[in-house]
């Protein structure tokens, strides 16, 4: 399609949103108003540009809210297992084998990973750090270092593949035009390349800092993180919270014990299957989240009528509508930013710009890349670098998902001209995007919570975090071009 007037609007915006994003600034307002110029550019009418703002936000709302009911899904059950006592149980086992520090830090690591991959790793957080951090710093490792194992194999590792919910890579696929089992299998590769790079960098570098087991500086470290965390004695809480709701502790001991072995089993056994079939298509499109999402919701109605009984009826209610709440704070920001990079491919805006079915459908960023591919250099190297930094940068405002239709539709303009294909340069921009904004690199995320829990500064936790990131990032994307 010849460039319009419309298409070069549709680059300064998106050179406007980038400079934004490295201005630590939000990217929704220049989203809105940008989807109203370039829609009211191409129709020549301003009518239409207000439509196309509204309709830009519905159907990017239509495309992704099987991942808002997802996330709600996980987190009212995490909840519910929180009310029953069973998230505690879960973690128990994990405790009594942190008998030094390379112990602990190996424990931390996979237990992180694992629930994070399950329940994302921001509600999962403050279950870990406050099971898990005591028991670790006792053994000899300092509170930073848990702080940098907990965000890199949570916020970084777990949430950049996020294989389980696939909220991530569906972000990725939809924006390229490709399916998402496509990228979710690339990116969970790269993302245990760069977490486990990481993370021995991490090690290497901060071993000298461990401590003896029991030594007097890991019981000094110990009560200094003692005093850190003030609060109400949480076993009050939990006798006072049992009785407002006559049931006895006995009973909630007994479902404590029968759910922390049901949702890991039932949940390991998701994953089993899942992994198994993934080559027969079974899980093509949402279809993997929908399983997941599904014997997340039967677990979390058995876990609040096992343990609430009549008051059940209630209380997963207002389970569901944390879960909605806590969706909604994490990804309503992603919606009209999703909105305006849609435009870029043709698939939606033909329903964004209420075009007649036989009209020919503008893909404005697709279009550009395509009319300046004669300047691109073809060269595969280049190419997954330069999608890394777009990543990278897109992650700069601190969510680490509202870039990702951005490098989505990048990966898929660039495919032809770079040598490499769509999923691949999704993948790596993926991993950028959501190692940056996602919580590791980043003062202003949802690193906070884990430096908050930790009791360390933030600016210090992403000032370490800054050089094994990047450089697991720089191996990942040298590995993707080599494999891929």
């Amino acid at each position: 399609m010849e460039l319009t007037a419309a298409h070069w609007m549709y680059a300064i915006i998106t050179i406007l949103v980038i400079v934004t994003m490295l201005m630590q600034k939000g990217v929704v307002l220049p989203t809105i108003i940008g989807t109203f110029l370039v829609s009211m550019i191409y129709k020549s009418s301003f009518v239409g540009g207000f439509q196309a703002v509204f309709n830009a936000s519905l159907i990017a709302a239509k495309e992704l809210f099987n991942i808002f009911l997802i996330i709600t899904v996980m987190v009212a059950l995490l909840r519910s297992l929180k009310d029953v006592g069973a998230d505690q149980k879960m973690i128990a086992p994990v405790e009594k084998v942190m008998k030094n520090g390379y112990i602990s830090f190996f424990a931390i690591a996979i237990t992180t990973y694992i629930i994070s991959l399950f329940f994302w790793p921001t509600p999962a957080v403050p279950l870990i750090c406050t099971l898990l951090l005591p028991a670790a710093i006792r053994s000899g490792l300092p509170p930073m270092f848990v702080a940098m194992t907990v965000s890199i194999a949570g916020q970084g590792m777990a949430l950049s593949s996020d294989y389980i919910m696939q909220v991530a890579p569906m972000l990725t696929a939809k924006a390229a035009g490709i399916e998402t089992s496509e990228v979710a299998t690339k990116v969970l590769v790269l993302s245990l390349i760069t977490g486990v790079s990481a993370l021995g960098i991490a090690l290497y570098a901060n071993r000298k800092s461990f401590y003896k087991p029991k030594s007097k500086e890991a019981l000094e470290a110990f009560d200094l993180y003692e005093r850190s965390q003030v609060g109400s004695n949480p076993i009050e809480n939990e006798v006072a919270a049992s009785l407002e709701e006559g049931v006895s502790i006995p009973n909630k001991e007994r479902w404590g014990k029968i759910f922390a072995i049901v949702v890991p089993v039932s949940l390991l056994a998701v994953m089993i299957f899942m992994f198994t079939s993934s080559g027969s298509g079974r899980f093509a499109g949402g279809d993997g989240a929908a399983f997941i999402g599904g014997v997340g919701a039967i677990l979390l109605a058995l876990a609040s009528v096992a343990y609430h009984r009549v008051h059940a009826l209630d209380k997963i209610s207002e389970h569901l509508v944390e879960g909605f709440v806590f969706a909604f704070k994490a990804m309503g920001p992603v919606i009209p930013i999703a909105g305006f990079f849609f435009l870029g491919s043709a698939d939606f805006t033909g329903s964004i710009l209420s075009l007649p079915e036989d009209a020919p459908k503008p893909a404005f960023l697709v279009d550009l890349i395509t009319s300046a591919e004669s300047y691109i250099p073809d060269n595969s190297v280049i190419s997954a670098f330069g999608l890394l930094l777009v990543g990278m940068i897109s992650g700069i405002e601190g969510s680490g998902f509202s870039g990702l239709p951005l490098v989505g539709s990048l990966s898929g303009a660039l495919a032809h001209s770079s040598g490499l294909d769509a999923s691949t340069l999704g993948a790596i921009g993926q991993m950028g995007s959501v190692w940056t904004g996602g919580g590791t690199i980043i003062a202003w995320s949802s690193l906070v919570a884990v430096a908050g829990f930790c009791g360390v500064s933030v600016l210090e936790l992403a000032r370490k975090n800054f050089l094994p990131v990047v450089g697991g990032l720089v191996l990942s994307t040298i590995i993707a071009i080599i494999i891929w």
